[in-house]
């Protein structure tokens, strides 16, 4: 594999069908087929990775770690340098995005009406950035694909969203652009320090490692990092923007935004903020460790409250990204691999539930909780899918939530018991939220004469696919942690990543 650009085409596959889509002009049946081939390719390319990638790092001038490499100069000038590669981690959320990818095309096969073949061109366009993000190893190439993922998901929430959409982007573009710039002066930052001090001036991540610098210019520089990331994921304080955008946004762009997008600030957390400055990291770290807490709680509350079923589970998420964050900040070999494998089981999960509400809104025209009632008697499959997926939610054993959560609070416990006792009453919370509103929608008393249709052979695919992802993630979670556990033994100093 290593003879062939697998991660090129990983990459500038959805762009080419991107390209070819918004070609096909009106021909809206042609531009859906086109888009659907497409995800699917990207899904089969992925799997196939997943099945025959060797877990065994290259040696012989490969960076530490990774399996799959391509790299080319591309503007010498400035030691810019066209350098992709993989490694578990990377695998396994290139795995997330071209299935939830895939998902998201399908998942819009009837609602999108008008404006089909731009709708399809930006979802591609998406796909494509966020590949591109999980997968540069050089830093100018991947601020390129980061801000590249950041435009097709602006238009998405402003053209196709509901409600105030052109309010929700706005807000969603300016943090995220905000964010973006900061840490645009921190790589031009690290890039000037690394050659001022060895003479060599690259944008290249093995490069960087160690660089020579004060710990003052550390802070700063990981403070800058840590905030881009922060909005992304996003980590309390900076999640204003979350809200509005999640309930605003078309539900694919909501799957996207929610399953992969928030995945992309965790990501960069774990391979550049931290790897590149570990002792301003560790210095941080107890308050990332007090943010991540405040987040769970507080997005557990504010999910209580809601009666909009987007809403209650958009901060159902916020509050779900809390617990990845803080395995991330506890920086053990146990809680870096349940964050990792969380990152996978929250974009399974919460995926799973925006798209339901999607379809519920779809039958009624209304997603107010407190408007439905004894769902249970009148679709028992979409009350079967529900209670599934709320289940996974709350973290109930033997389905997937519960394996992440279980080992980022056995890494948390090790280094702060009282973190990982206050993260467990959140759990708690998330209990009360996820049964009140299955009570609501499924088992309370009939608000309204609703007459709705059960799910249809599409949407059973769906949901289908993704109770077997949590099922399967839960039964048998080996396979996920597998693929980190070479990398993290990289990134936390030689010791493995589980017992």
């Amino acid at each position: 594999m290593a003879n062939y650009p697998i991660l090129t085409l990983l990459v500038f596959l959805p762009l080419a069908g991107s390209l070819a889509v918004f070609l096909l002009g009106q021909r809206s049946a042609l531009c859906r087929g086109v888009a659907l081939a497409v995800s699917l390719g990207e899904l089969a390319l992925a799997a196939g990775l997943a099945v025959t990638a060797p877990l065994e790092p290259l040696v012989g001038g490969a960076p530490d770690g990774f399996f799959l490499v391509e790299d080319l100069p591309w503007i010498e000038g400035f030691g810019i340098r066209y350098l992709l590669a993989m490694d578990g981690i990377s695998l396994l959320m290139v795995l997330l995005t071209a299935f939830l990818a895939a998902l998201a095309v399908l998942c819009s096969w009837k609602t999108i009406r008008s404006r089909v073949a731009p709708y399809y061109g930006l979802l591609l366009l998406a796909t494509s950035g966020i590949m591109g993000v999980f997968l540069a190893l050089d830093l100018f190439l991947f601020y390129l694909f980061w801000e590249v993922m950041l435009i097709p998901l602006f238009f998405l929430i402003c053209v196709w969203g509901e409600g105030q959409p052109v309010r929700a982007a706005l807000r969603f573009f300016l943090f995220t652009i905000g964010g973006s710039l900061l840490m645009l002066l921190a790589i031009v930052g690290l890039y000037l320090v690394h050659g001022k001090a060895t003479g060599v001036y690259t944008f290249a991540v093995p490069e960087l490692l160690h660089t020579p610098m004060t710990p003052a210019l550390s802070c700063l520089l990981f403070a800058a990092f840590f905030l881009a990331f922060a909005v992304k994921t996003p980590i309390f304080p900076l999640h204003g923007w979350l809200p509005d955008a999640y309930t605003a946004a078309p539900t694919a762009a909501t799957l996207l935004l929610a399953g992969l997008m928030a995945k992309t600030g965790v990501y960069g957390l774990v391979r550049f903020a931290y790897p590149l400055f570990p002792e301003a990291a560790a210095l941080f770290s107890p308050v990332v460790v007090v943010l991540a807490v405040i987040g769970i709680l507080y997005a557990s509350l504010l999910a209580y409250v809601q009666t909009d079923m987007k809403r209650l589970v958009a901060y159902s998420s916020f509050g779900h990204m809390g617990f990845v964050v803080l395995g991330i900040a506890a920086w053990t070999p146990v809680s870096l691999s349940g964050s990792l494998v969380q990152m996978v089981n929250h974009g399974i999960t919460s995926g799973a539930l925006f798209l339901m509400a999607g379809m519920l809104e779809e039958r009624s025209g209304s997603r107010d909780i407190d408007s439905f009632g004894a769902l249970w008697g009148k679709i028992p499959l979409f009350g079967a899918c529900l209670l599934l997926f709320s289940l996974a939610n709350l973290g109930l054993p033997g389905l997937n939530n519960f394996v992440g959560e279980f080992l980022i609070l056995a890494g948390v416990f090790s280094v702060s018991p009282a973190a990982a006792a206050v993260a467990l009453g959140g759990i708690v919370l998330v209990l009360i939220y996820t049964l009140r509103l299955v009570q609501c929608l499924l088992f309370g008393p009939e608000r309204g004469l609703w007459e709705i249709a059960d799910l249809s052979p599409r949407e059973i695919l769906l949901l289908a696919s993704l109770a077997v992802a949590v099922i399967a993630l839960g039964v048998y979670p080996a396979p996920a942690l597998d693929l980190v556990r070479a990398p993290i033994a990289l990134l936390t100093g030689g010791k493995g990543g589980l017992p």
